[in-house]
């Protein structure tokens, strides 16, 4: 065996990419390689598919790089449906993202939630009835965030702090510093209105 192994992984080997058709296996890691002329071969194939799906992600207008979904979220902040957000006697200007989520959530404006207190620096509710989702992970949630956990619980972020959840955006508090003033420590009624 020359100190290699069997590969037991899933390879598959292009007919005609090397004449011998041998792998070299790495001990230990289950990751194998073709011999070098077949993996250049590879890599020249491997290079064009990345350059047809960015030709074709450039054509659809999608970012090109990362996670489209995300990126796509956080750029909808501008061009979203202005609304109020009440809570007693504050109200808030807002803006609801250009999304399918947003979209749903529009419809069923004006909406007056009693939300209750969760974590220390959120309010949520659960609606009724599930949402469309596209949700992602946004690594940090910022005060005024209006977001969808799952496909149903609305939350209302009034802190700023990092995050491992996922969520799908639906809006933003334009300016949310008496936010957590206004929503205070327990269950509040905040209702969303479209202006």
């Amino acid at each position: 065996m020359n100190g290699h192994l069997n590969c037991q992984s899933k390879v598959v080997l292009v007919r005609g990419a090397t004449r011998t058709g041998r792998k070299i296996c790495f001990r230990g890691s289950g990751l194998c390689r073709l011999p070098a002329m077949a993996g250049f071969a590879v890599t020249v194939l491997s290079l064009s598919i990345l350059a047809v799906v960015a030709s074709n992600r450039a054509e659809a207008g999608q970012p090109q790089g990362g996670d489209s979904r995300r990126e796509g979220n956080d750029a909808n902040t501008q061009r979203g449906t202005k609304m109020k957000v009440r809570i007693g006697s504050t109200t808030f200007d807002a803006a609801l993202f250009d999304n399918e989520t947003a979209a749903a959530f529009k419809a069923l404006l004006p909406l007056t939630l009693d939300m209750d207190e969760l974590n220390g620096n959120e309010k949520m509710y659960d609606l009724s009835k599930p949402l469309p989702t596209s949700a992602y992970s946004p690594k940090r949630i910022n005060s005024g965030d209006l977001m969808i956990w799952g496909n149903r619980t609305v939350v209302l972020f009034y802190k700023t702090f990092p995050t491992s959840y996922s969520y799908t955006r639906l809006g933003r508090i334009e300016d949310p510093s008496a936010l957590e003033a206004a929503v205070g420590s327990g269950r509040v009624k905040v209702t969303f209105a479209l202006e």
